[in-house]
């Protein structure tokens, strides 16, 4: 536990003994750090709280994830954590919420049981979580910059302008790279469809919604919903990127989008609870193909080293893949 987290917690906690901090879920964004907190005054069988500090300082993103808490857990059915300390004006901004009951998707998903028919209920079940999301729509799109469980602040702008500046904050993350100028190639490509970008539905959108930020949890009703973790990189924009991102999270390799049936799966649930895919859906795929491949081809240094493949043959097949999708955008 190091100063800044140890600082926090007296803040946020001041009556209360630390038993144990432990990392959370590894992160590739060095800007924050998730720990997840056990207090010696918990019963054993307790779930633990989990902190995240803005660990450069920045509190926007400690504000935007807390103020679309709120407003998700008031508008909506998809489950989200409870806020338990907050602040954003002190020179550490952290958020701390409480353990979400239910089970992680990545235990659900990874387990030696787990079979097809497994896989294919859980991409159903995700695509109905998100389309609950999706129903909340705004007049614009735009990036969060706060508000509360009565209504979203945003930064508002055409969607195309909206999607480059999320692009270019994904390369500040990233740093430089074998691929960093994939970013301006598919900023480039972004831009140069205008026109069939900004006319896109605004919904409220995750993210991020990746395994390790789900939870499975079951109702009183005996439904089951899943939930989602997370929630620093929502903002208003298309729900056809999110559903694109979603696949190569959830389905598929980093380099790809998955099978064909737990993509047909996911789109299935969609369906079931929003009516259809969104509208022009399959006209903007193509672009989000590109852009959803930046979280592979930006980030190759994050993750080639796990791979089983030589480095330069994997950096030869994820620079003909980023192509092939530029090539398809017309």
């Amino acid at each position: 536990m190091d100063e800044r987290i140890r600082s926090v917690l007296d803040a946020a906690f001041p009556d209360r003994e630390v038993e144990s901090v432990e990392a959370a879920e590894p992160s590739w964004n060095d800007n924050n750090e998730t720990v997840a907190v056990a207090f010696a005054d918990d019963d054993a069988d307790r779930e633990r709280i989990y902190l995240k500090i803005a660990a450069d300082g920045d509190a926007s993103r400690i504000a935007r994830e807390r103020a679309v808490m709120e407003y998700v857990g008031t508008r909506s059915s998809v489950p989200v954590p409870t806020v338990l300390a907050s602040e954003t004006a002190g020179e550490v901004p952290y958020l701390a919420t409480a353990a979400m009951d239910g089970q992680r998707r990545l235990e659900l998903w990874y387990d030696e049981e787990a079979d097809e028919e497994r896989h294919a209920r859980l991409a159903r079940q995700i695509g109905r979580s998100l389309a609950r999301l999706h129903e909340l729509r705004f007049e614009s799109h735009g990036h969060v910059v706060g508000g509360d469980a009565d209504g979203l602040e945003l930064e508002t702008g055409p969607w195309t302008d909206v999607l480059v500046e999320r692009i270019e904050r994904m390369a500040d993350i990233a740093g430089d790279g074998r691929f960093d100028h994939h970013f301006e190639e598919v900023v480039a490509a972004v831009e140069a469809n205008r026109d069939l970008l900004d006319g896109a539905p605004a919904a409220l959108v995750h993210g991020d919604p990746a395994h390790p930020n789900c939870v499975h949890a079951e109702l009183d009703t005996g439904d089951e919903r899943v939930g989602l973790l997370d929630w620093e990189i929502s903002h208003v924009g298309d729900p056809a990127r999110e559903l694109r991102r979603t696949c190569r999270l959830q389905f598929g390799p980093l380099r790809s989008v998955g099978p064909e049936r737990l993509v047909s799966a996911f789109h299935a649930g969609y369906r079931e609870t929003a009516g259809s895919l969104p509208e022009g859906f399959e006209a903007r795929r193509p672009v989000y193909d590109a852009v959803t491949f930046l979280g592979a081809s930006g980030f190759f240094e994050k993750w080639e080293h796990r791979a089983d493949d030589p480095t330069e043959e994997l950096a030869a097949e994820v620079r003909a893949e980023m192509d092939r999708r530029l090539a398809a955008i017309r």
